[in-house]
C-alpha cells in the first residue's frame, strides 16, 4: 500500500483491474481511510464494480459508476460525481480505468485536476496468461496506447498473472520476470503481485508485496 490519495488501475482487457481495485479499497477502509471507487471502465460487461455495489455500500465504501456503462452508447456521458471526488481530499479515490484506448479516453477529463493535485499513483495491471499480453513487448504496446490517451504516465506496475481458478503458485512465480521486464522498460517499479489468496502459503514472501485477493464473481454467477 501507499500514501497517493488517488490510485488508478489501467491495463488491457481481462488484466483483472476490477478484482484489484475493490480488494484495494477494501484494504485502505479496513486501515481506516475513507474510500470511494470510481468506475471508469465503460465497456467490459463481465468484471463490473457495480456488481458488488450492495456489498460495498455495507462496507462504507463509495462507488461511483457511469449509468451508460456496458451499453450501446458509443462514449458514454461519465458521471459529474467524479468531479467532486477529485476534488474531495478528504478521501481516497481508487479508480478502474478501461482496457484500452477509448476506455482510457474516459480518464483524460479527469486527468488535468489529477496532475495539479500531484498526489496519484497510475498502476499498469499485467498479466502474462491473457491473448494479447503475453509477452513484455505486447504487454507494453498496450500499456503505452493508454498511456497516450488519458495523457497520464505509469508509475508503477501490478502483476496480476492469472489462470482464474486454475491458477497455481507456480503460474505466478513463473511471471515474476515478465512483470520485471516491462517495470524496467517503463521504469517504475513493481508496486505488488496480485493472486487469490488461496495461494497465499506458497507466495507470501517469495514475491514482490504479495497481495492476497478475494476474487469477485461474474455478473452471471452471482445469484449462485
Amino acid at each position: 500500500m501507499n500514501g497517493r490519495r488517488i490510485t488508478l488501475f489501467a491495463g488491457h482487457y481481462g488484466s483483472g483491474k476490477t478484482n484489484i481495485a475493490l480488494n484495494y479499497a477494501r484494504r485502505l477502509k479496513r486501515a481506516g481511510e475513507a474510500v470511494a471507487i470510481a468506475d471508469l471502465d465503460i465497456v467490459n460487461p463481465y468484471f463490473r464494480a457495480k456488481d458488488s455495489a450492495a456489498r460495498l455500500a455495507g462496507e462504507g465504501i463509495d462507488l461511483v459508476v457511469s449509468e451508460f456503462a456496458n451499453s450501446n452508447v458509443d462514449f458514454p456521458a461519465m458521471p459529474k460525481e467524479i468531479y467532486a471526488l477529485v476534488a474531495d481530499r478528504s478521501r481516497r479515490i481508487v479508480m478502474d480505468v478501461g482496457g484500452d484506448d477509448r476506455g482510457a479516453l474516459a480518464l483524460g477529463r479527469y486527468v488535468p485536476d489529477i496532475v495539479a493535485e500531484n498526489d496519484y499513483d497510475m498502476l499498469a495491471v499485467v498479466n502474462a496468461a491473457r491473448p494479447l499480453t503475453r509477452t513484455p513487448a505486447d504487454t507494453l504496446d498496450v500499456l503505452r496506447e493508454i498511456s497516450e490517451a488519458c495523457s497520464l504516465p505509469f508509475t508503477g506496475v501490478v502483476n496480476n498473472t492469472n489462470l482464474g481458478p486454475k491458477t497455481t503458485a507456480a503460474d505466478v512465480l513463473g511471471s515474476v520476470a515478465y512483470a520485471g521486464e516491462i517495470a524496467a522498460a517503463l521504469a517504475v517499479p513493481v508496486r505488488f503481485t496480485c493472486a487469490a489468496a488461496r495461494l497465499a502459503a506458497g507466495l507470501d514472501g517469495a514475491v514482490p508485496g504479495f497481495f492476497p485477493m478475494e476474487i469477485q464473481k461474474l455478473y452471471y454467477q452471482l445469484s449462485e
